[in-house]
Formats: C-alpha cells, structure tokens, sequence
C-alpha cells in the first residue's frame, strides 16, 4: 500500500525522531508513506474567523496536490498538521460559499475528494491492531503507558472523528497491541499549555507539570504523543519543574512512532532518543527491551 504524505515543517526539524521512526515502521508493516514533492506548511494553525479565507489556501493547496496526483488519501503524522488538514478539508466539503472564494483564490479545483487520514487510523483502519500485534517482535511487556491525546487530534469531534473526545481508546487499543500496558489517567486529553510557552512558560509549565504528576500518580511509566508542541512541552519543562519542586518525579515522553519501533526491533541508536531531555533509554533497558 501507498499513501501520500504530509510530514509538515517541524517533522523536519524539532521532531524529526517522529518522521523518522513512522517512515521505518511503515515499511516493516507494509505500506509506503510516499511525501507529497515540493509541499508548503499548512499554516500550523486553523483559522477560528470564517472570513479569513487566505489563512485556507495553504492547507487547500495541499489536499489538491493529492487529488492532482490521483490519490484520495493523504496521512499526517503530526497531530497539528493532520488537524489543520482535516478541518481544512471539512470546510471543503460543507460550506460551499467558503469552498467557491479558497478554489477562486488558489485557481485550483478542489471540493474535499481527498480522506485525510492521521497515522493511527492507518494502523487501526487499514493494517488493523490485531495484524499489528502479529508484526511485534519486542512486545513491550511491563511497560506501563500513559497515552497523552492532547487537543488536536481529537477536538473539535465533529470535525476530526478519529475517536470519542471524552474518552477515545485508539492510542490504548494501539498500545495493548504493542504488548504494553495502557493506564487509564484523567488528564489525557487536557491541555499541555500549548502555544502559551512562547509567552507564559509559566503557564505552559504548570500545565505539562499537571499532566505528568497525574501520569506518574497512576503508575505509569512513560508517556506517549504524536504532537510535537505536546512532546516539547511535556519533555522539555521537566527540568523546570525539577528546580522547582526537587520531589517531582520525571518520566520519559516518547513520540508513539518511537514506540512502535522498539516493539517492531528497529535499532533504537537511530530513533533519536538522545534528543530527549528525559533519557528514555535508561527505562527501556531497565525493561530489557534495547
């Protein structure tokens, strides 16, 4: 199988170790994320002002380059991009007056033909959880994980439809095909504090701090993303909180490709775990898994 693919700007930089892992893991799984040849950003955020139409025209660009190139299905691994997308798409599809001024201005032909998909519905949807966990090598047994949703990928619901927003299952059903433990902790789809680091690190650090007491509390080991602001703020504050509070207890963030390549055996010196604030070797020794 091929799918065309939007890895988006920071996959490139900052959470390259997301691209990298998710690219590795396709091919072992059999399936071929092919990227989309001269893509721009998708604008990183989705316009909340329905009148700003040139805000669209980026992450529409980017749907009918996937249509131009005869393909319905177009899969991002960053939850920002997949959400912009999505949403994009949605408004495509539904609101004709705001699809007919987007074509007009781009010159470009497009009402919506193109399934935006995230990574896990590929592996949930098209390869399924069950020939996953045939697939495993390495299963990831005593491994408790805490599955961090975050915003984008769920919310808004009826726009997304990847999962239930209150309480969505695809990253525990992902990670109990892994062989892992998933542990149920509230905070999993709250707010990371996002955005707010760039003005209110404070803000974005009592946020990430909240997250990961709550993870820790619940017997975790480790968290998953597939956000990179997410991950950044979830890994990167640590320390922070660690000079605030020395009884903090710090936990691994790992991107769930990285995951995903531990249990497929990929060798774990290329899945860029020395970026990581918090070393995430050190745990997954300790389990005996690299």
């Amino acid at each position: 199988m091929r799918y065309s693919y939007f890895p988006g700007c920071t996959l490139y930089t900052k959470a390259k170790k997301l691209d990298d892992a998710g690219r590795e893991c396709s091919l072992k799984l059999g399936f071929e994320l092919d990227e989309l040849p001269d893509w721009t950003c998708c604008g990183a955020t989705f316009p909340l002002v329905n009148d700003q139409h040139m805000l669209m025209s980026g992450p529409t660009r980017i749907l009918a380059d996937t249509k131009d190139r005869g393909d319905d299905k177009l899969v991002a691994l960053c939850s920002v991009c997949y959400n912009v997308l999505k949403r994009t798409n949605h408004v495509m599809l539904n609101d004709e007056e705001r699809r007919a001024k987007i074509t007009d201005f781009i010159e470009r032909d497009y009402h919506g033909e193109v399934e935006v998909l995230h990574y896990l519905q590929v592996l949930r949807d098209e390869i399924g959880f069950d020939a996953l966990k045939e697939k495993v090598v390495k299963p990831l047994e005593g491994l408790k994980v805490a599955c961090y949703y975050g915003c984008l990928l769920l919310r808004p619901v009826k726009e997304i439809g990847l999962d239930r927003m209150e309480n969505p299952t695809i990253f525990e059903d992902f990670i109990r095909a892994l062989g892992a433990e998933p542990v149920d902790f509230p905070f999993k789809i709250e707010c990371c504090g996002a955005f707010q680091t760039v003005n209110s690190m404070a803000t974005a650090t009592r946020c990430s701090r909240e997250i990961l007491s709550n993870a820790v509390q619940n017997g975790a080991d480790l968290v998953i993303t597939t956000c990179p602001l997410c991950q950044f703020n979830l890994d990167d504050r640590q320390p922070e909180i660690l000079k605030e509070d020395p009884a903090f207890t710090t936990i691994p963030v790992f991107y769930f490709t990285q995951l995903l390549a531990v249990a497929l055996g990929l060798d774990s010196g290329n899945l860029g775990f020395e970026r990581n604030f918090i070393n995430p070797l050190e745990l997954l020794q300790e389990k005996g898994l690299v």
